[in-house]
């Protein structure tokens, strides 16, 4: 199936939109009159460009206030009409969208208007021109597709058919099952948008929030269902209307816009295999076992600070790298690498970045399939050269420029601790246990309006799902936080938005030039024994208000004894229905990155959100601290 996208839906002049909406990988366009307008070149112009990007125009649009006009208003709607039409015909398309009118003088009536477009479809006729009429949200007689339908059905005419949106219809909160008894061949067109659920006007909520199938919180699965069950075979578009995405990226929306067509296709295939559609077959989204390992890029300098902060929590520097300088860090599953090397992409991060995580392994079922997955929906593959003996790892680029491994266990990459490191003699002569088990999750920081970006990124790519939006309220501002989760939980990131540089999360993005991992947690299997024993290592831990305790005391039944133990250790908590959090924080090193420690109880699957204020105006009250400083 072709995949389109309405110029409107991509942020810059026609020309830039055109090159991205091309090297995204989509097949054509809808113009959207109003950037056709504002074109210095004419029709034939803008129809040679698009065909020299290896793009078609597959619709024209909108024309507005068409049907049920009184006359003069009537004959002046037919005039207009065939002037778009000539327009049409020198752009080289021969679709046109006509939306349910909002013109004041409008009169209703489903035979009216009918008895109209029977007519335009005989003058579109004479010229090769097909008419698709949508329904929008807030017409002023038709705002549901079963009126549009019923509409084109009475019109009768074979150049006259029905577009489809999904806002529109899923925005009225419209059953999408009524789409199936639409005969394939008069439904001409099918626009696709999501769209957080907001209660506010139609008009507003479309024309300013909405956003890429899988971004938003419509049921969009179940609509593409019903229109792919009437044998649906033309072209699936983009129209997105979205204020954030005005002022972002061309290249970085349009290739989002296609992950997510593509994406939304591949979960109509695996949901309805018996619909047999003729559409792209990549790998099953991956299905992710944990972080395998997160690789720091640091010198000689400020790897003995990041080391001797890793030793304060009890990890060992266990292996190093046959030849490279690469070192090992490890505790239980968790597995810490530190780069010095002086070339190469970690050393281009850290000219970049200074001292930051430059890439993160994930463990997968099937690295080469994850991967080929993840290039299918237009990540960008990284490749670099490996040296003897080394293995070939799957890697793609992630948020912030920073990379993603992927390793698995039915191949050799689960060889690469073995082949590529040596182990540190009388290492662990020197060990102390701190009772970290894993990686509990990773927290990437970015600038809000990429938020949106990298949820897709993650969602379409891994079995995953994301929670809720959440504000985090920081002395500077608002950071709206949302996580990614695995289905199995061994995938857990949290995606913190920075709206101003005023805010932790903006002043780590500024002072680090968008390094993305601000963050990592640990999870303990005891986190009061952790906290002992890596106190008595010289670890210092992030000092919490005493005013908190006293909050703590008043909100929940807890001890005395434990209160005092946990402030005494700066152990921070929650609690849901479902169970307990601890959490405890390293102090904050160099450009904002710190550490966690976190321990789950009787199921709690949260973040421990409600501290967030606390912690965010005590890392403030540090300030910088020594260690990993950027020079």
């Amino acid at each position: 199936m072709k995949t389109s996208i309405a110029t409107v839906s991509v942020p810059g002049e026609l020309r830039e939109k055109l090159s991205a909406i091309a090297d995204a990988g989509f097949d054509g366009v809808e113009i959207f009159e109003q950037d056709f307008l504002a074109f210095d070149g004419g029709p034939k112009e803008v129809g040679r460009i698009i065909k020299d990007h290896g793009l078609e125009i597959t619709l024209f649009q909108p024309f507005r206030d068409f049907e049920g006009l009184p006359e003069p208003e009537r004959t002046k709607a037919f005039d207009r009409a065939e002037r778009k039409f000539d327009l049409m015909n020198e752009l080289g398309t021969d679709l046109v969208l006509i939306c349910s009118s909002l013109h004041p003088k409008a009169l209703g009536g489903i035979d009216r208007a009918a008895d109209d477009f029977s007519e335009l479809g005989e003058r579109a006729a004479k010229k090769s021109i097909r008419v698709g009429y949508e329904a929008l949200a807030w017409g002023k007689h038709v705002w549901d597709h079963r009126d549009a339908w019923e509409i084109v059905r009475r019109a009768n005419h074979p150049n006259i058919g029905l577009i489809l949106d999904s806002f529109h219809t899923l925005g009225r909160g419209i059953d999408s099952e009524s789409i199936r008894s639409v005969p394939a061949d008069k439904i001409f067109f099918l626009q696709l948008a999501d769209a957080p659920l907001i209660e506010m006007d139609l008009f507003y909520w479309s024309r300013h929030f909405r956003n890429m199938p899988g971004e938003g919180d419509l049921d969009l699965l179940s609509f593409m269902k019903a229109v792919m069950a009437t044998g649906y075979s033309g072209p699936l578009s983009l129209e997105i209307f979205n204020d954030q995405f005005r002022g972002g990226s061309p290249k970085l929306v349009a290739q989002d816009g296609y992950r997510s067509l593509v994406n939304l296709m591949d979960q109509v295939n695996r949901s309805s295999p018996d619909l047999k559609l003729a559409l792209p077959s990549i790998p099953a989204p991956a299905t992710s076992k944990g972080i395998e390992f997160v690789e720091f890029t640091t010198d000689e300098a400020e790897a003995e600070v990041l080391g001797s902060l890793l030793n304060q929590m009890g990890f060992i520097n266990s292996h190093k790298h046959v030849s490279k300088s690469v070192d090992l860090w490890t505790q239980n599953d968790i597995k810490i690498v530190i780069n010095t090397e002086k070339e190469g992409f970690a050393h281009s991060a850290y000219v970049t970045h200074g001292t930051s995580v430059c890439d993160v392994g994930l463990a997968v079922e099937n690295a080469e399939e994850a991967w080929k997955r993840a290039t299918a929906l237009g990540a960008d593959p990284f490749s670099q050269t490996v040296g003897p003996n080394e293995l070939t790892i799957p890697a793609i680029r992630g948020v912030g420029g920073s990379l993603l491994h992927f390793v698995d266990e039915r191949s050799e990459l689960s060889k690469v601790w073995e082949r590529e490191f040596i182990l540190i003699e009388d290492a662990t002569k020197a060990a102390t246990d701190a009772k970290l088990k894993r990686v509990d999750h990773i927290a990437q920081t970015m600038n809000y309006d990429e938020m949106l970006s990298w949820t897709l990124f993650y969602t379409s790519i891994f079995d995953a799902t994301k929670t809720p939006l959440v504000d985090v309220v920081d002395p500077g501002g608002l950071v709206r936080s949302q996580a990614v989760e695995g289905k199995n939980s061994l995938l857990r990131i949290t995606l913190n938005g920075a709206e101003s540089h005023r805010t932790f999360a903006g002043q780590h993005l500024a002072s680090s030039f968008g390094s993305a991992v601000q963050h990592l947690a640990f999870e303990s299997s005891d986190i009061f024994g952790t906290a002992r024993a890596m106190k008595n290592k010289g670890f210092e831990a992030l000092e919490i208000s005493p005013n908190y305790y006293l909050d703590l005391a008043a909100r929940f039944d807890l001890t005395e004894d434990i209160l005092s133990e946990m402030q005494a250790l700066n152990i921070m908590y929650d609690k849901d229905e479902q169970g307990e959090f601890f959490q405890l924080y390293s102090k904050t090193y160099g450009e904002g990155f710190f550490f966690e420690i976190i321990q789950r109880k009787k199921g709690y699957q949260g973040y421990g959100g409600p501290n967030a204020p606390f912690r965010v105006a005590a890392q403030k009250r540090a300030g910088r601290a020594k260690g990993m400083p950027r020079t």
